[in-house]
C-alpha cells in the first residue's frame, strides 16, 4: 500500500456547536442542553479525515487575523498537515459555522464565510509546487466558486485526481463541474444540481443520470442512513449502509470524502474503497462534533475487520 498525498483548496471554519431539544420560536429564549466550540469547514474537516487515515495532506485556505487564525493553524499543524499555504487575511474574520444538533442527531448549520470568500486562484497558483505532487485534489463550495473552477482546471492540466463537493448546494455549471474526476453531492447538494428532489435510491439515480448526461464522469451521491449511490457511464451501484445509532451527523459527509481521497489515492480498487468510505462515515456519526468525532486509521481498522 503505498502513502497516499493529498491537498484539499478549502475552507477552514470554527464550529459553535449547540445540543437542543427544540428551536425557539421569533423573541423566545430557550436552554440548550450542551455547547461545544471545536475546528470545522468542510475543507478543514477532509483534510483531517484524509490524515488521520493516514495521508500525506497539504491545506490550501485563508484565516482571519482574529482569536481563530492562529488556532486553527495550530490545529492543522498538530495533525501534521502542511500549513504552508494557509495564509491569515488581515482586516477579515475567520470563518464561522453555528450548528445546531437536535436529539436525533439531525443538525441544522449556518456558515459565515468570512476569510473563506478571500481565497483566489492566485493562492491556487501559488501553492502549484505543491499541488503538482499530490494524488488529488479537494474542493468544496466554502470558498469562491472562481476559485474551484479554477483548481479543478488545474488539477486536469497537471494530470492530478480531483474530488468536487459541491456543498453547501448551490447551482453550478456543469461544463466547469466536468473537469472534476469525482462529483459528490449529498441529497440536498444533488437537487440543487440537478432540480430533482432526492428522497430515495430511485431519485438519486435519477438525479445521477442528469449530471452524468450532462457531462460528469463520476457522480457519487451520499444518502445518509441510505448509504450512497455511484454512477458512471457503465452503470450504477447502491452502496448499503453500515447500521449505527448516531450520536450526532454533523461531519459525516466531510469524513466520507476525505476518507475516500485517502483510500483510493493507496491504490484501493473502486468498490472496496467505496464500502471503506460508508463506514468510516457512519463511525463518525458515533461521537459529537466534526474532527474530534473521526476514527484513526487504526480503530477504523478494527471496525473494518468486524464489519468489512
Amino acid at each position: 500500500m503505498r502513502q497516499a498525498r493529498i491537498a484539499v483548496i478549502g475552507s477552514a471554519n470554527i464550529d459553535l456547536v449547540t445540543y437542543t431539544d427544540q428551536f425557539p420560536r421569533p423573541g423566545e429564549t430557550i436552554f440548550g442542553r450542551e455547547f461545544s466550540l471545536g475546528f470545522g469547514g468542510k475543507g478543514a474537516n477532509q483534510a483531517f479525515a484524509a490524515r488521520l487515515c493516514g495521508a500525506e495532506v497539504a491545506m490550501v485556505a485563508r484565516v482571519g487575523d482574529d482569536l481563530f487564525g492562529p488556532a486553527t493553524i495550530e490545529n492543522f499543524s498538530a495533525a501534521g498537515i502542511d500549513v504552508s499555504r494557509v495564509l491569515e487575511t488581515p482586516g477579515v474574520s475567520s470563518g464561522v459555522a453555528p450548528i445546531f444538533v437536535e436529539p436525533n442527531g439531525q443538525n441544522r448549520i449556518w456558515v459565515v464565510k468570512g476569510a473563506n470568500d478571500k481565497l483566489t486562484p492566485a493562492d491556487v497558483d501559488a501553492a502549484a509546487e505543491t499541488l503538482k505532487h499530490v494524488d488529488f485534489l479537494v474542493l468544496q463550495l466554502e470558498i469562491p466558486v472562481e476559485t474551484v473552477y479554477y483548481a479543478l482546471l488545474f488539477a486536469r492540466e497537471h494530470g492530478l485526481g480531483s474530488i468536487l463537493n459541491p456543498a453547501p448546494g448551490q447551482a453550478l455549471d456543469l461544463a466547469q463541474v466536468a473537469a472534476a474526476d469525482y462529483v459528490i453531492p449529498n441529497e440536498t447538494e444533488a437537487e440543487a444540481l440537478t432540480g430533482i428532489a432526492v428522497r430515495t435510491v430511485d431519485d438519486a439515480r435519477a438525479s445521477a443520470r442528469k449530471l452524468l448526461d450532462g457531462g460528469v464522469r463520476r457522480v457519487i451521491v451520499t444518502l445518509g442512513a441510505n448509504g450512497a449511490l455511484y454512477a458512471d457511464a457503465d452503470g450504477m451501484e447502491h452502496i448499503p449502509p453500515f447500521a449505527v445509532q448516531p450520536v450526532d451527523t454533523t461531519g459525516a459527509g466531510d469524513a466520507f470524502i476525505g476518507s475516500l481521497a485517502c483510500f483510493l489515492a493507496e491504490g484501493s480498487e473502486r468498490p472496496e474503497a467505496l464500502r471503506r468510505a460508508n463506514l468510516y462515515a457512519a463511525l463518525s456519526t458515533l461521537g459529537p462534533g466534526t474532527q474530534k468525532s473521526f476514527f484513526t486509521r487504526e480503530r477504523f481498522e478494527a471496525q473494518w475487520a468486524a464489519r468489512g
